[in-house]
């Protein structure tokens, strides 16, 4: 007879990265269904547990709220993205909307990047070229490193948790 793997709350906290507490409130407020119980009253965890709670916290990254998973959670096992046509365009515009903040926030690594790069002594600016104003080597540093963001990709863990919307298998961040 095979049985499934169980895991403790606290075994289930480490291979999640999540707290105790955290796993028994996400419990608490319906986003994990109630852990099964031992005799002894102990929670056990499966592994269909532990995928769908870093599903929760992949999710909380991108900055979902926890009512707003709920759908998504519901919805995650399920093959067929045409019967959730709602919950895909959400997602996209979430997306988006990440896309965009990920497109500010580089404005602002590139604008820290250039005022390093001012605060850097003399002479290694005076291996420009006299022609080059130091405004032009700005910028094509910053097209570098536009072009750099660009072609990081998505985890393979986070295109398995809705393989509805990979369109390809190296999708990258546009």
């Amino acid at each position: 007879m095979i049985t499934e793997q169980s895991f403790t709350i606290k075994q289930t906290a480490e291979l999640t990265g999540l707290s105790e507490d955290t796993i028994r409130y996400y419990e608490k407020i319906k986003l994990l269904p109630p852990a099964d119980r031992k005799d002894n009253g102990h929670r056990v965890y499966r592994r269909k547990d532990i995928h769908t709670i870093k599903l929760i916290s992949c999710l909380k990254k991108t900055g979902i709220s926890l009512d707003a998973m709920k759908p998504f959670l519901k919805v995650s096992a399920n093959p067929d993205p045409a019967e959730y046509l709602e919950l895909i365009e959400m997602l996209r515009s979430h997306r988006e909307d990440i896309v965009s903040q990920i497109s500010s926030l580089q404005l602002l690594v590139d604008f820290i990047d250039v005022k390093l790069e001012e605060g850097r002594p003399r002479q290694e600016c005076s291996e420009q070229n006299p022609g080059d104003s130091i405004e032009n080597g700005q910028e094509n540093g910053l097209e570098e490193r536009k072009e750099q963001a660009k072609a990081k990709p998505i985890s393979v863990e986070e295109m398995n948790y809705f393989p509805q919307l990979r369109k390809r298998e190296n999708r990258r961040i546009r």
